[in-house]
């Protein structure tokens, strides 16, 4: 406001702007003559002169680095007998901001709008067969050219990955993509016995995609707010998609540098890596065909299930390591 009459008062006037404006022409006098005469300065302002040049001072001299906390600090030990909220309140009006760390991207952002469906997981990642269980989430990855997002779908069976999408923005139509893919690749059949978990990030509890989960006949479910174990199995997916392949290969380039290698990892992670030792078979994808097999003895399997000779033992998991006839139909078991 003072700024303002300074400017406009050689053409109007002090005392016609100030009827407009709320002040008072005494208030604006007695603020210019106590800018041009310093000896009619209050106590703290006079401080203020003071002090203004040594914070310039301090922050200059440690590369500009230095948040109010820090110029106090080293304010202190040099002898000035301040208080940090006057730091603080100084280098706000001399315009000075300490450098502030890169933080983490939140992934998780919750709509408090949108309705929410129940958690029907309750922390069991655990599904009797395929396209029973689907978890998704998704992470970022920093490159040279900004942040790109990644999501993935994984079937809680056999943890395998069923449907996954790289894009440069968080949007809803993103994790959309990864859920059309597992839809494709996967075509579950059986309306109302497939249930879908994922956090409370907006982009799953959005309108485009519980409707499309609706459209499919999957069932959703959602975890609470801020707590990672309720998404446990999917937020290791996460972790190993980042020690695996993220934190040994960077920096990453571009765009496309990383969706190439999110490709050729979700090939290595669905078709060859290795399970834990405790499980029989050794690739997500042998547990699946293993278990199709299994539940489709005489669907052309072998030649003594084609026969109708295949004995008791094969119809169940146990007779899994004593049949030949699942020899040379799934390596590597």
């Amino acid at each position: 406001m003072i700024a303002f009459i300074d400017d406009h008062r050689e053409a109007h006037g002090v005392e016609p702007i100030c009827k407009v404006l709320p002040i008072a022409p005494s208030t604006y006098h007695d603020h210019v003559a106590k800018r041009t005469g310093p000896a009619k300065l209050s106590a703290r302002a006079k401080r203020d002169l003071e002090l203004k040049p040594a914070i310039e001072r301090v922050f200059a001299e440690n590369f500009e680095v230095y948040g109010a906390r820090k110029v106090w600090r080293q304010m202190v030990r040099e002898g000035f007998n301040v208080a940090r909220c006057t730091v603080e309140r100084l280098m706000a009006d001399l315009g000075l901001h300490g450098v502030v760390r890169g933080k983490p991207i939140r992934t998780t952002v919750q709509d408090k709008a949108a309705p929410c469906p129940l958690d029907h997981v309750n922390r069991v990642f655990h599904a009797p067969a395929p396209n029973k269980l689907w978890l998704s989430d998704f992470t970022y990855v920093s490159t040279w050219s900004g942040f790109v997002y990644v999501a993935f779908v994984i079937d809680a069976y056999a943890r395998r990955i069923v449907g996954w999408r790289v894009s440069r923005t968080a949007h809803a139509s993103f994790v959309l993509d990864a859920l059309e893919q597992a839809l494709h690749e996967r075509r579950p059949v059986h309306r109302g016995g497939l249930v879908h978990h994922s956090d409370r990030g907006s982009q799953y509890v959005s309108i485009r995609y519980t409707e499309r989960l609706a459209e499919a006949g999957i069932e959703p479910s959602v975890g609470s707010v801020g707590d990672s174990y309720d998404n446990a199995l999917a937020e290791t997916i996460n972790g190993l998609y980042k020690a695996e392949v993220i934190h040994r290969r960077g920096p990453w380039r571009s765009f496309e540098a990383v969706e190439f290698a999110t490709l050729t990892w979700v090939d290595w992670f669905n078709n060859r890596r290795l399970l834990e030792p405790g499980v029989r078979t050794k690739t997500w994808t042998i547990m699946e065909v293993v278990h199709v097999f299994l539940r489709r003895p005489d669907e052309s399997s072998c030649a003594l299930h084609q026969a109708g000779q295949a004995p008791e033992s094969c119809y169940s998991p146990v007779g899994l390591s004593k049949q030949k006839c699942f020899e040379g139909l799934v390596p590597g078991i």
